[in-house]
């Protein structure tokens, strides 16, 4: 069992628990800052090639991040939080799994944020922006989530123009979101010089309709979209599909 102390300070604070990621690895996680199957679909989406260096903008409990330390490939990844109580779990989830060589949390707001002087451009940069314009969608009562859920501290075009700023010419941006707002993205990134090229929708089950995409631009890219296959979240039966049990699974698909 994991020590319940790090460098003097309480790991688990109160309503926070640890999420099991495969691998050995944990995340700290709460009700207000947690993540759900789009958060680990888009981490899976964009998995980081190789050496690559990688943000995560309005990174949560850092569960981006995180799950890419599962494979080997990852060289750093950065996860940028606005909100102090999201950028602390992940701060601690980072002690928790010793991976202070291999990340780092940053607080601040993407809109102004940078990397530290001399530091290059990302390979990679990912986003799992609010999906609903502000005054639209359910009403939020608690700021983490009305932050999380509504364009309330940044709109899309603040999510996409932060990628293109930051992502290196020829690196990727990858974002998930919902299929009504496919035009909006997909205007924005390319309007920001991020050209689409991979684009996956996401269904509960085979001819189910989409409720999540998933989509990569390149910055400085050429013109070209890759349509993928649809990704089911789970097969005929309600069972999650072996692409799904690989993902909260590691190995597992290998094994079936």
């Amino acid at each position: 069992m994991r020590d319940s102390v790090l460098t003097g300070e309480v790991l688990l604070r109160r309503g926070e628990r640890m999420e099991s990621l495969g691998a050995g690895l944990f995340a700290i996680v709460s009700r207000l800052h947690g993540f759900g199957a789009d958060a680990l679909l888009l981490a899976d989406f964009a998995a980081p090639r190789q050496g690559e260096r990688a943000l995560d903008l309005g990174t949560g409990c850092g569960i981006l991040p995180l799950f890419w330390c599962r494979e080997g490939k990852l060289a750093h990844a950065t996860g940028l939080e606005i909100q102090q109580a999201g950028y602390d779990q992940f701060r601690r989830s980072i002690l928790l799994n010793h991976l202070e060589g291999r990340l780092c949390a940053a607080c601040g707001d993407l809109r102004d944020w940078g990397p530290p002087a001399g530091e290059k451009l990302f390979d990679l940069v990912t986003a799992n922006p609010p999906y609903y314009p502000l005054q639209s969608g359910a009403a939020c009562a608690q700021e983490p989530l009305r932050t999380a859920r509504q364009e309330a501290q940044c709109t899309l075009a603040d999510v996409v123009g932060t990628g293109a700023r930051l992502t290196r010419f020829g690196g990727r941006f990858c974002l998930c979101h919902k299929p009504e707002r496919l035009c909006d993205v997909l205007c924005e990134m390319r309007a920001q010089g991020l050209e689409p090229k991979r684009l996956r929708f996401v269904a509960q089950r085979v001819g189910c309709a989409p409720w999540l995409f998933l989509l990569e631009g390149r910055r400085g890219g050429k013109p070209g979209l890759s349509i993928e296959p649809l990704f089911a979240v789970e097969d005929a039966s309600g069972a999650y599909s072996p692409e799904m049990r690989a993902i909260y699974e590691p190995g597992r698909e290998e094994d079936d």
